[in-house]
């Protein structure tokens, strides 16, 4: 209003100054105003739901809101953003990794098995320690498969063989391709062949475990 006065009343058509009664003063401002120049300042219909939309968050978080409203609704509002969240993670679940080391398949070379790696080694170590080489050497080789699977590095079906396992091991860590058939060999020498195990080849098939459990594979494959 004060520019659209302005305007009119410092322009005339010799250049003169104008001294209008209130009457016209406030038709020619009208005139002025109604100009399309002035329709830009006018705020449109999303500038008023984005305010609108920002007042009411803000408003969740006055703390003079009367009767202690505020902090009430900033709660309710905390409590639906992890309400959300939650939801998100119970339709599209946790990520693919986790999913894939707690659902641990019950079948490892034919026989069931719902030990995690790490329980395995510790119930390798112990038969070693009891100089039970045949089972130590079994579980340690089984802990092995089994570490490759939590990594989600080699996914071993219920009837993979051991030197199935082993090759494809061997394509993910190729610098163990040799040492992993050996392990593979010695798990068939004391398993199946009844040959009796030693603490030599214990020692072979764990520090391949070892070796394999620190290295970085190059590709992720299904046996």
């Amino acid at each position: 209003m004060t520019r659209a006065l302005s305007t009119v009343l410092t322009a005339s058509d010799d250049g003169a100054p104008l001294t209008p009664d209130g009457d016209e003063a406030r038709r020619w401002a009208e005139d002025e105003l109604s100009k399309p120049v002035y329709d830009i300042a006018e705020p449109t219909p999303f500038d008023r739901i984005a305010r609108a939309i920002g007042d009411f968050i803000a408003s969740l978080f006055d703390p003079q809101v009367s009767g202690g409203w505020g902090s009430v609704l900033a709660i309710v509002a905390t409590a639906v953003v992890v309400i959300v969240i939650v939801a998100a993670f119970l339709i599209w679940g946790m990520p693919r990794v986790t999913r894939r080391a707690a659902a641990r398949p019950p079948l490892l070379f034919g026989e069931q098995e719902h030990r995690s790696a790490e329980a395995l080694r510790t119930a390798a170590a112990e038969r070693a320690g009891a100089a039970d080489w045949d089972a130590a050497i079994v579980l340690r080789f089984r802990a092995l498969a089994r570490g490759c699977f939590e990594r989600g590095v080699v996914d071993p079906p219920p009837g993979a063989t051991v030197h199935g396992f082993a090759r494809v091991a061997g394509r993910v860590f190729p610098q163990s391709a040799a040492r992993l058939e050996d392990a593979a060999a010695a798990f068939d020498d004391v398993r199946y062949l009844r040959r009796p195990g030693t603490a030599e080849v214990y020692r072979l098939v764990a520090s391949v475990d070892d070796e394999v459990a620190g290295a970085r594979p190059i590709e992720a494959v299904t046996a």
